[in-house]
């Protein structure tokens, strides 16, 4: 989560791979939870990685996350400044032995695709026992659903969890800005593009970002 001015709060975003969807912005979140929160406050640069539950409420949606209470970051999001959370999907590295350019002019540099989607929003902490088990159950829940026997939280000894609640604190991020990017090779051409997603395929084995390159340029 990085505080800054809003006249700098940008992500740079090529049109080519700018993706203005909610759902797909929302989609990817779900899929992607784990947020970089990094804050430049009293306390100087601190970054963390925190896992996030999105929730479909107000206009662009709200971000529910826990924090360890040793964990001095939470306070510089006392104040309610507005704060960024990085969420990082898929990525690779892209040589330019894999370009049919590259046999046509030679005029060809690497490069590395990748997913991202930014979100900028109003932090509240909930420093409220009732408000963290909720988080810590939904969270969970979330996580486990996909098991045969999934793991809930009231599986543990109540003492147990109550002793862990009051190490950690709750925040909520209202959501006002987000922004989505997809850097998958779609300013290329046609050829460059059918080489990147195979030799993804073939050579790094990376079946996700070679999709994401045949979808996005619109190979399948």
């Amino acid at each position: 989560m990085f505080f800054l001015q809003p006249a700098i709060a940008a992500m740079y975003l090529p049109s080519a791979f700018r993706e203005d969807s909610l759902d797909i912005q929302h989609d990817f979140i779900r899929a992607h939870p784990l947020g970089v929160l990094a804050t430049s406050g009293d306390g100087g640069l601190m970054a963390n990685h925190i896992p996030c539950l999105l929730y479909p409420e107000g206009p662009r949606g709200v971000l529910r996350l826990h924090m360890a209470r040793a964990n001095p970051q939470w306070r510089e999001l006392a104040d309610g400044a507005e704060c960024l959370v990085v969420f990082h999907g898929a990525q690779a590295y892209v040589t330019p032995s894999w370009y049919a350019t590259k046999a046509e002019t030679h005029k060809v540099v690497p490069t590395w695709n990748f997913v991202a989607v930014h979100v900028w929003g109003t932090p509240r902490i909930h420093d409220d026992p009732a408000w963290v088990r909720a988080q810590i159950g939904a969270l969970t829940d979330a996580q486990e659903k996909a098991r045969a026997q999934p793991w809930r939280v009231e599986d543990a000894p109540d003492d147990f969890i109550a002793a862990q609640m009051r190490a950690i604190v709750g925040v909520e991020i209202a959501i006002t800005r987000i922004e989505g990017k997809w850097k998958v090779s779609q300013n290329r051409n046609a050829a460059d593009r059918q080489g990147v997603a195979q030799g993804l395929a073939d050579e790094q084995g990376d079946a996700v970002m070679a999709g994401l390159v045949a979808r996005r340029g619109g190979l399948d």
